[in-house]
């Protein structure tokens, strides 16, 4: 398959992530707009898994505007928690007020408890790109690393501050935007859409 549309619908309204991801998608002459910008709502995520979920929003935005929408379902993997927080990454990082990333952070460390270091963990991007006629394709992108506390870095989003990828010594969030788009689950993700679509 080639071609990729002029402007492309990104199912999410995660300020950190469309900002990604129209700095990834910059250099092939796409417009990025959010389902927040459309004012679209959020699809409740029912699935259980990474596809399951993007495929909701993707689906959800291209019936409701009639564009090609894509959504990202990801999320971090921590091997001594089984796999958690998983598709509940963003939840864990719900409260009262709101969502904030430092607590789940937080709750991150205080799962692990006892469990010695290094806290081996991947992030994880599943990409799913629907049409409004009920098409989609799939793109999946994973980053291994450990954890580390306490959090370093005020760049980038999400757990960015706590992960450190393989082969590096600083957190993502201690990295520039292009440095963590060169290597990030995102990023991955990306690449194999773009070479499926522009190759």
């Amino acid at each position: 398959m080639s071609g990729f549309p002029d402007t492309l619908l990104f199912a999410t309204h995660n300020a950190g992530k469309v900002e990604e991801m129209r700095q990834l998608l910059s250099p092939y002459g796409v417009t990025v707009v959010s389902a927040k910008e459309r004012g679209l709502a959020e699809p409740e995520e029912t699935e259980s898994t990474f596809v399951g979920n993007a495929r909701i929003k993707a689906h959800a935005a291209a019936k409701a505007t009639g564009l090609p929408a894509l959504a990202d379902d990801s999320g971090l993997c921590v091997d001594a928690l089984g796999g958690m927080p998983g598709v509940w990454t963003a939840d864990w990082a719900e409260g009262p007020d709101g969502r904030d990333f430092m607590r789940a952070m937080e709750r991150t460390r205080a799962e692990l408890g006892d469990t010695p270091a290094p806290w081996t963990a991947q992030f994880r991007c599943t990409l799913v790109m629907a049409w409004p006629d009920g098409r989609d394709e799939v793109y999946e992108g994973v980053v291994a690393g450990d954890l580390v506390w306490p959090v370093r870095g005020a760049l980038g989003h999400g757990y960015d501050p706590m992960f450190v990828p393989e082969g590096e010594d600083r957190t993502f969030a201690e990295m520039t935007a292009d440095e963590k788009n060169a290597m990030s689950h995102r990023a991955r993700a990306l690449k194999a859409l773009i070479e499926a679509r522009f190759t």
